[in-house]
């Protein structure tokens, strides 16, 4: 396989954590992609971020269902010297997955099946993400991800076994429960039935609900009216927020990655087969993965770690109230890597 790196326009500086990007490679030009669904890519872009020095081992960071490879952008306490994901010691990278509107090869660069969009899988992610670090040099690599993120690590674990030596897995479980399933299914049929951004935004409120936790929200949207008078501050707060995900997001973006995510259900005996060590972080008040079913997922590693994050606020803790989490990730993503 040969890969180009193609152009991009010039952006603003780069932030000080030394980081790298976007670039485009194009992947897949001698041999395509076979996808699950049997269909085959070819000339697949994947848009990318590193930060720090290039090396055979790195950190690969896999963002969550509607983050990009901006790590600096959306995880900037986590990003830094000092921090868990340090470029001053580590080589870190992190695409935008496939199927995504970030820059990456998406529903509509892809092969149609039945005249609709390819079905993806998590599985498919993680061998574009392969192809990407062949192409930069990386033979080794210690994986982090958080909600969609984690779910893609353990599909990582399960397609790139010779790669992976150590992966943090964040607020998220080994497969989708019929609870998340639902939420997706509600949101997925939101966008179908308003085409064109009102339905994708109506799937963002829906997902929001689930981010967060009831407490949160009692903490934070209590009020009425301080956005619009005699409204509540809880609808004026879900109202933004799908407006700012419709100016952002491709809805065919939503429906192929919400979709992978329901279609990830590895056995048993697949994940009792993962034979390196990962740490699972639970968030107490998470209701979209109950932290059981966080502790549940990696209980069959032979090699799994549980913590469990204590916050009000929900799934999105990670983001907004990572509390310890910093430290537990440095000290696991270090252990065994020389200083």
């Amino acid at each position: 396989m040969t890969a180009v790196t193609l152009p991009r326009e010039p952006g603003p500086p780069p932030p000080p954590e030394r980081c790298s990007g976007p670039r485009t490679a194009l992947l897949f030009r001698d041999a395509p992609l076979l996808l699950d669904c049997g269909q085959a890519a070819s000339d697949v872009r994947v848009t990318y971020h590193t930060y720090g020095t290039p090396s055979e081992h790195a950190v690969l960071v896999l963002h969550a269902l509607t983050g990009t490879s901006a790590v600096h952008e959306w995880w900037p306490d986590f990003l830094g010297e000092g921090r868990p994901l340090d470029p001053t010691r580590e080589y870190i990278v992190c695409a935008n997955v496939l199927g995504g509107c970030a820059g990456t090869s998406g529903p509509a660069d892809l092969p149609q099946v039945n005249g609709g969009d390819a079905p993806l899988t998590l599985r498919d992610m993680a061998r574009v993400g392969r192809a990407l670090l062949e192409h930069l040099g990386v033979r080794r690599v210690s994986v982090i991800g958080a909600s969609m993120g984690g779910m893609l690590a353990y599909a990582w674990l399960l397609e790139c076994p010779d790669l992976v030596d150590r992966a943090v897995i964040i607020g998220a479980p080994a497969r989708h429960s019929p609870w998340a399933i639902g939420l997706n299914t509600a949101a997925r049929n939101a966008i179908r039935a308003a085409p064109g951004g009102e339905g994708l935004k109506v799937a963002r409120q829906i997902a929001m609900l689930s981010y967060r936790s009831p407490e949160s929200f009692a903490r934070t949207q209590a009020g009425w009216g301080r956005c619009r008078p005699g409204t509540p501050d809880i609808t004026t707060y879900l109202e933004y927020q799908g407006e700012k995900l419709a100016a952002r997001f491709c809805e065919r973006t939503y429906l192929a990655l919400t979709a992978a995510m329901d279609r990830f259900q590895p056995t048993d005996a697949e994940l009792r087969g993962i034979g390196v060590p990962v740490l699972a972080v639970g968030i107490s008040s998470d209701v979209l993965y109950p932290p059981a079913e966080v502790r549940a997922g990696v209980g069959l590693l032979p090699r799994g770690h549980y913590r469990e994050l204590e916050s009000v606020h929900g799934h999105d803790a990670f983001l907004i109230d990572p509390g310890g989490l910093p430290g537990w990730v440095t000290d696991f993503l270090r252990a065994g890597r020389p200083a």
